[in-house]
């Protein structure tokens, strides 16, 4: 299996680092790192999150915290397409993606 950070995923990861390097860099560096690799775990069982046919059609998520990793899967590759926190409108977000 392959691992894609999409570019829209790759603007989370930034957002949420600058966002947590707001009051504590060390730590946003780690969860940054922590998150992905959570990201790369799913090489190792690509169907372990749940289906969210409610967002959008093939994507899957899992928790990391309060972060919620959307992803999909296609041949021999797991594509992680967004992260963000689990209290923000997922809904209108994807509304506003697609």
């Amino acid at each position: 299996m392959k691992l894609i950070i999409a570019p829209l995923a790759r603007l989370d990861l930034l957002e949420i680092g600058d966002y947590i390097a707001s009051d504590n860099i060390p730590r946003a560096e780690t969860f940054v790192s922590e998150l992905m690799d959570r990201c790369e775990s799913l090489l190792n069982a690509p169907l372990s999150g749940r289906p969210r046919y409610d967002l959008l059609p093939g994507f899957r998520s899992v928790p990391y915290g309060r972060y919620v990793i959307f992803y999909t899967l296609s041949d021999a590759v797991v594509r992680i397409e967004r992260i963000l926190h689990g209290a923000r409108n997922l809904a209108a977000i994807f509304d506003n993606d697609n």
